[in-house]
């Protein structure tokens, strides 16, 4: 019983260190910081202003070098939960 409950918090503590990790990475309503650089043009949005929603959408955010040890508290929590059906 102990090795299904510490399987299931690894499981959810992993999936809350990843959601954690991309709210400290920056606000999320707001585009990225525009520099007066002339050689950099300004971000490619759908719509004018803060938003959520870039023309062409991007996946940082599933990058393993940011997100492993989340997905490693994961794949324990599925190793440990998954031992308590094989061998029990």
């Amino acid at each position: 019983m102990a090795v299904v409950l510490i399987g299931a918090l690894l499981i959810v503590a992993g999936v809350v260190y990843m959601a954690s990790a991309a709210l400290r990475r920056g606000p999320l309503s707001d585009p990225a910081p525009v520099r007066a650089t002339p050689d950099r043009p300004p971000p490619n949005l759908a719509t004018p202003g803060p938003t959520l929603e870039p023309r062409r959408r991007g996946l940082g955010f599933l990058g393993l070098s940011q997100n492993w040890p989340g997905l490693l508290m994961m794949a324990v929590g599925v190793i440990l939960l998954l031992s308590v059906v094989v061998l029990g």
